[in-house]
């Protein structure tokens, strides 16, 4: 007898040619559902319908077709155990020796702007997951294959092997389909979830899930991870490529796991000025830290001012601008040695001039702002995860609690520091000026530390800067060395018991304190 082959498809791709294949190469008889198996018959491949097999129309609108015994029975049987072999002849069911489903598009549906909830629920295959977990669990008596990708490589076992497929390939092909399922799943409940916080008025819609899933699929095997002798690999999140997977890379070499989580701290950052009011901003990286970040009137200017707040940690940085690359500022970014630029465009006669370097990686990523709405750290048995730090600072709610008041312009150059310092690794310090970083004090086990070291790289340029904190002062010492170096205002969350000490030094220096309420420690 035949084989027989099921096959059931929502991505049409590569499915009239493996089905010619099976049955001009093999021998394959082919059993599918409406929407295949009108694809296959327009293409002239002999195909009889599920229905028709079955001897049951589809109901329902399409929502029953495979779920009847003919065709699980066939999926499900042992064919070494004499018990299973007879009822699929007592019942006159066929042996299914090869089983092709993948899903409905749910995460496409999903992705599309303002889908109601009816239309992503008439997207949840029920008949497809059922048939590639029956398939799945079979492993050691047919094969199961659940994307396009699979097609080829199956066809290869079948011409080395004279027909027969290892269990090898059958096992392998199983895990594949289980991880299918499981992600396809996962972002059904994903979704609903959201729907759920949504339309919840309850202040707990704000709590994290009880259950918490991380799933992808390998993107790109990179060459190793931190260091040489760690592996890593490149994980994309659902079936739409978005974030760094949806970016345009215009040059440079193959991005390494450094280069990866460098630009993902570039983006943070200048996500801060991505909004249409914000000025051209440019923010230079070295290890997850800005060396440099500044505003300017062109990006071209905010790119030389960042710049030069530290052109020798710059060397070998990550750039990320807020506005495309133009001929100018591509002039400026080949001057010196870059590991990546991202960017949300970049026009023509830029795209000529960084050809002169063209181990740089250029990348084009428009959408800045469509970042992780929760961040995962892994610990040993489990991981944490918290919402992302996205929060707005809005200087109307921050509390001036120095004699001395802060002018209009004081106000904004704190902004400023306040989001570059947002981050910096804790303990964190960013002293400022003119809308561009002047001394960056990072991941120091003291906070003192960190000033010394921010006011340091400041030098003379501190003389009327400003300074950020990212957490409260315990002691006024950090205060007192600020104004020494010639700050005039500070801008810190408070919290600290001591922080009226703090206060008290401000005001007998003639400093600007203000207190935003919010901490921003960068672990």
């Amino acid at each position: 007898m035949a084989p027989l082959a099921l096959l059931s498809v929502s991505d049409k791709t590569g499915i009239i040619e493996l089905a010619r294949q099976l049955v001009t190469e093999f021998g394959f008889d082919l059993i599918s559902s409406g929407g295949t198996a009108a694809v296959l018959k327009q293409a002239g491949l002999p195909v009889t319908k599920v229905s028709d097999y079955t001897g049951s129309p589809e109901i329902l609108g399409g929502r029953v077709k495979t779920l009847h015994p003919r065709i699980h029975g066939g999926i499900l049987a042992r064919r070494d155990v004499p018990s299973d072999v007879a009822d699929l002849e007592a019942q006159h069911i066929r042996p299914i020796a090869l089983v092709v489903v993948n899903l409905y598009p749910f995460e496409q549906t999903i992705a599309k702007p303002d889908v109601a909830l009816a239309d992503a629920i008439e997207q949840i295959d029920i008949g497809g997951p059922a048939m590639l977990r029956a398939s799945a669990k079979n492993f050691a008596h047919l094969t199961v294959l659940c994307q396009p990708s699979q097609y080829e490589p199956y066809l290869a076992e079948l011409r080395q092997s004279q027909g027969v497929v290892s269990l090898a390939f059958r096992q392998t092909a199983a895990l594949q389909a289980f991880q299918h399922t499981g992600t396809y799943d996962q972002a059904i409940a994903t979704y609903l979830a959201q729907q759920e916080a949504a339309t919840d008025t309850d202040s707990s819609a704000d709590s994290l899930p009880a259950r918490f899933t991380l799933t992808g699929t390998q993107l790109q095997a990179l060459r190793y991870g931190e260091n040489p002798h760690q592996p890593a690999a490149w994980y994309q999140s659902g079936a739409i490529a978005t974030g760094w997977a949806a970016a345009t890379k215009l040059q440079g070499k193959e991005l390494s796991y450094n280069n990866l989580v460098d630009l993902e701290a570039a983006r943070r950052l200048i996500t801060e000025f991505a909004g249409a009011e914000d000025a051209p901003a440019c923010a230079i990286l070295k290890h997850t830290n800005p060396c440099g970040a500044a505003l300017g009137t062109t990006i071209a200017e905010a790119y030389q001012k960042a710049f030069a707040a530290d052109s020798t940690s710059a060397f070998g940085g990550i750039v990320a601008l807020n506005r495309a690359i133009d001929a100018e500022t591509a002039t400026e970014l080949t001057k010196t040695f870059l590991e990546c630029v991202v960017a949300p465009g970049c026009d023509a006669a830029a795209t000529e001039i960084l050809t002169a370097k063209s181990k740089v990686r250029v990348l084009i990523l428009p959408e800045l702002q469509a970042g992780p709405t929760h961040t995962v750290k892994a610990i040993a048995g489990g991981f944490l995860v918290q919402t992302a730090d996205d929060i707005i600072a809005h200087p109307a709610d921050w509390k001036v609690v120095t004699t001395a008041q802060p002018t209009a312009a004081q106000l904004e150059e704190l902004l400023f520091a306040w989001k570059v310092c947002k981050h910096v690794k804790s303990n964190a310090i960013v002293v400022t000026r003119d809308r561009a970083t002047l001394g960056v004090g990072a991941g120091q086990m003291n906070r003192v530390g960190s000033v010394k070291i921010a006011l340091e790289q400041a030098g003379t340029q501190a003389q009327g800067a400003v300074l950020a904190s990212d957490g409260f002062f315990p002691f006024d010492d950090s205060v007192r060395t600020a104004a020494a170096a010639g700050i005039q205002a500070i801008v810190q969350p408070g919290g600290s018991l001591r922080d009226q000490d703090s206060i008290n030094a401000a005001n007998e220096l003639g400093l600007v304190m203000v207190l935003t309420g919010i901490r921003h420690f960068l672990h």
